[in-house]
């Protein structure tokens, strides 16, 4: 059965699940409250979670998405990401951004729904995080910034060029 979506406060946003993406609560905590909260659902528990944030009048930026280590590989992170964007592409936003490690299967998560490589933010993870943030046993230092297009005319996505 696929999970229930849905926006909630970010006041009742599942912080537990946010530190799988952002290891720093004090980092989630700085963009919380300017940010709108998704939720992802199963008999009344949380699995997934999303938190977005407005760049501009028609530009967001993905700023923390994650899924519950029991569910992940399952499809919810993408089902989740599919509802966002879904959700601001029926909204008039015409951009959503993210940031993310230079390898691993975050990158290729975005790139499957069409975001594209727009710039890199060198030491990132380095000048932003206390502790080193490691992934399959490779350190992070730089962020990716991936940008996806939404196309309102025909009501699909699209790459950015």
């Amino acid at each position: 059965m696929s999970p229930h979506i849905q926006q909630v406060p970010p006041k009742q946003a599942p912080i537990d699940l946010l530190l799988l993406a952002d290891p720093s609560e004090d980092k989630i905590r700085s963009y919380l409250h300017q940010s709108q909260c998704f939720v992802a659902s199963h008999d009344g528990i949380a699995i997934g979670a999303c938190l977005v944030q407005a760049l501009a009048p028609t530009s967001r930026e993905i700023k923390s998405i994650a899924v519950h280590p029991d569910h992940q590989k399952a499809g919810t992170g993408t089902l989740l990401l599919k509802w966002i964007i879904g959700f601001y592409r029926r909204s008039g936003v015409i951009q959503l951004e993210v940031g993310t490690g230079s390898f691993g299967y975050q990158l290729a998560f975005y790139q499957k729904q069409g975001f594209r490589v727009t710039g890199i933010e060198r030491n990132f993870f380095i000048d932003n995080y206390n502790e080193p943030i490691v992934e399959d046993g490779i350190r992070l230092y730089d962020m990716l910034r991936l940008t996806l297009r939404l196309d309102r005319t025909n009501g699909q996505m699209t790459a950015i060029s």
